[in-house]
C-alpha cells in the first residue's frame, strides 16, 4: 500500500489510521491516536517532536507510518495537511474541533464537536463503503430463507433497526439480545439463510463467535465493522465497513452508532429496491395497521 501522491488519495489519510488502529503495536498506537486527536498540529510536528509528545520513539514513528502506507514521514505530514485543510474548508470546521470534549467546552461547543464529527462519520463512511460488496449483501438478503441479525451493546441497537425494517418489507428476520439464543438460531441457519453481526471493533467475541457458527452451517455471513482486517472481518464472506470518529470521550456507542446505522440504512433501501413492487406493497400495509393508533386531534374550543 502506498500513499501520499502515490497510489491512494491525501482524503483518505484520516481513515485509514483509524481501521488500522487495532493492527498496530502499542507505542505505533499512541502516536496514531496524537495524530487523529489533532492531525493539522501533527502536520506541522518533526518525526521527533512527534514521538517526543506521543511518549514513544522515533522509530515507532517509522514504524507507524511505514504501515499506514507511506515511504517517508514528510508525505504523511502533507496529507496530513490537505485533509485537515480540505474538512475545515468543505464543512466550515470550528475552531478545535478534533480536540476531545474537556470540562472547558461550552454546551455551543459540544454540540459544534459531536455534530462535526458525527457528520464527518457519514461522510467517511460513504467515502469507504464497498458498493460490490454492498450489492452482494443486498443480494444474499433479498434471496434469503431466514436473516439473523446479532450485535453487542450499541451494535445490537443498530441490529435491532435493521431487523425491523426488513421485518416491515416482509422478510423473515430476527434479531437475539443474548449470544447463546444467537448462537442457536445460528446454528440452524442453512445456506438458504444470511447472519449479519454489527461490531465497531470487530474484535467482540460474542458477536464472532455467532457469525462463525453461523458460516459453519453454510450461511452467507455479513459483518459490518470498522475495521475490515478483524477477526469479525476476516470471518465473514462479506464485509461493509464504516469509518466512524471515536475519541477517548465519545467511544463505540456515539461515531461508530451513527455510521453503522448510514450502512444498515443503504443496505435496507438496496433490498427495499431489489423487490420494489412487493417491498411498497408490504410498506403501505404496515403503515395502514398503525395509521390508526393515532390519538385522535383535540376538538376546537367553542
Amino acid at each position: 500500500m502506498e500513499a501520499a501522491g502515490n497510489v491512494q488519495s491525501s482524503r483518505t489519510v484520516l481513515v485509514r489510521i483509524r481501521s488500522l488502529l487495532p493492527a498496530l503495536r502499542p507505542s505505533e498506537r499512541a502516536v496514531a491516536e496524537m495524530v487523529l486527536a489533532d492531525p493539522s498540529r501533527a502536520a506541522m510536528m518533526s518525526i521527533g517532536d512527534l514521538a517526543e509528545h506521543g511518549g514513544t520513539s522515533t522509530t515507532s514513528v517509522v514504524r507507524f507510518y511505514k504501515k499506514v502506507g507511506y515511504r517517508g514521514y514528510s508525505d504523511l505530514r502533507l496529507d496530513l495537511a490537505r485533509e485537515t485543510a480540505r474538512e475545515s474548508l468543505a464543512n466550515n470546521a470550528p475552531t478545535g474541533v478534533y480536540e476531545d470534549i474537556n470540562t472547558s467546552d461550552s454546551l455551543r461547543d459540544i454540540v459544534s464537536k459531536i455534530a462535526y464529527n458525527e457528520t464527518m462519520s457519514i461522510a467517511d463512511t460513504a467515502q469507504v463503503l464497498d458498493v460490490d460488496q454492498l450489492a452482494e449483501a443486498v443480494e444474499a438478503i433479498s434471496r434469503s430463507r431466514k436473516i439473523d441479525i446479532f450485535g453487542v451493546g450499541a451494535g445490537g441497537l443498530v441490529g435491532q433497526d435493521l431487523q425491523q425494517k426488513l421485518h416491515r418489507i416482509g422478510l423473515t428476520s430476527f434479531t437475539w439480545p443474548e449470544v447463546h439464543v444467537a448462537l442457536t438460531s445460528a446454528a440452524l441457519l442453512d445456506d438458504d439463510g444470511v447472519a449479519v453481526a454489527i461490531s465497531h471493533s470487530g474484535a467482540t467475541v460474542d458477536t464472532v463467535d455467532f457469525l462463525k457458527a453461523a458460516k459453519d452451517t453454510g450461511a452467507t455471513t455479513i459483518a459490518i465493522t470498522n475495521h475490515a482486517d478483524s477477526p469479525l472481518g476476516r470471518t465473514a464472506h462479506i464485509v461493509l465497513s464504516t469509518a466512524a470518529r471515536e475519541t477517548p470521550f465519545r467511544p463505540g456507542a456515539m461515531g461508530s452508532r451513527i455510521a453503522q446505522m448510514m450502512v444498515v440504512d443503504c443496505l435496507f433501501v438496496g433490498v427495499a429496491q431489489h423487490s420494489y413492487e412487493a417491498s411498497i406493497a408490504a410498506l403501505r400495509k404496515t403503515h395502514a395497521a398503525v395509521q390508526g393508533r393515532k390519538l385522535p386531534r383535540a376538538s376546537s374550543p367553542d
